[in-house]
């Protein structure tokens, strides 16, 4: 469990009830759309506009509390920044399944990064194809 007051605080954003609310539904879902968030986020605070929420999502994002996960075909989802993964991206549902680096990963990543002088912060990797319910149906 993420204290999501002191993560704002960290990425220099005010911790406001509205921002913490979004926050425990992006982790309640793992990965969400804007639409998602909003229409969960409405059900406790119904004066908050989709502007709002997708102003917030985007600062969030800008700061480095949230990760945008592109789907092919289909709406952005969120998640919460944590350490670095690999995103198993289903084209046909869009369903997002969260997977550890590998140590080769890690190796190649690490000495790519090396021999090319680049200096790596964050990786963010998305494999999409069909995920093991779209390839039986």
């Amino acid at each position: 469990m993420y204290d999501f007051a002191e993560r704002l605080k960290e990425a220099g954003l005010k911790a406001t009830i509205q921002r913490i609310f979004i926050l425990e539904v992006i982790e309640s879902y793992g990965h969400a759309t804007i639409e998602e968030i909003y229409e969960e986020t409405i059900k406790k605070h119904p004066s908050l506009s989709l502007a709002t929420v997708y102003k917030n999502i985007l600062l969030m994002v800008e700061k480095g509390v949230l990760n945008e996960v592109p789907v092919t075909g289909k709406k952005t989802k969120y998640e919460l920044s944590k350490e670095d993964h690999i995103h198993l991206i289903c084209t046909s549902c869009g369903k997002v399944e969260d997977r550890p680096y590998l140590e080769d990963a890690q190796q190649l990543f690490s000495s790519l990064s090396r021999s090319e002088h680049f200096a790596l912060r964050q990786q963010l990797i998305n494999l999409y194809g069909l995920c093991h319910a779209c390839q039986s149906a």
